[in-house]
């Protein structure tokens, strides 16, 4: 078995390296160790970044625009019967933010107004 040796220089990684590993050690079948040996990182740097990851400190930059973040589908707490008349007047997008709070949005709202709404509720900056 190979040895690498590193210097004494401790090596930066940037975020978009980091999000990488971190989808890598996603992956369905992945090891963390094997991940780790690909990617010349200690296993601990891993666990720490997908901690950091799912609180949301750590993401990749959006590309064209275009950002993914978690979707939890959760069970209806209850079921309400609704004809198809109102279902069409009375669509929308419900969404739990990080910190609890829920985001109600009418059906054709452009994703870059939810997307900000939700950051200012959140108190994040663009």
């Amino acid at each position: 078995m190979a040895t690498t040796v590193l210097s004494g220089a401790r090596r930066r990684w940037t975020s978009e390296q980091k999000v990488r590993i971190v989808t890598d050690s996603l992956t369905a079948g992945a090891n963390i160790a094997s991940v780790a040996r690909e990617h010349n990182v200690n296993p601990n740097l891993i666990y720490a970044w997908r901690r950091l990851a799912r609180k949301g400190v750590l993401r990749a930059e959006p590309r064209n625009g275009v950002n993914f973040v978690p979707v939890t589908i959760a069970p209806a707490s209850r079921v309400v019967p609704v004809s198809l008349g109102s279902a069409i007047a009375d669509s929308r997008l419900e969404v739990v933010l990080r910190n609890g709070r829920l985001l109600r949005v009418p059906e054709g709202v452009a994703p870059s107004h939810v997307g900000a709404l939700a950051d200012a509720l959140e108190g994040v900056e663009r």
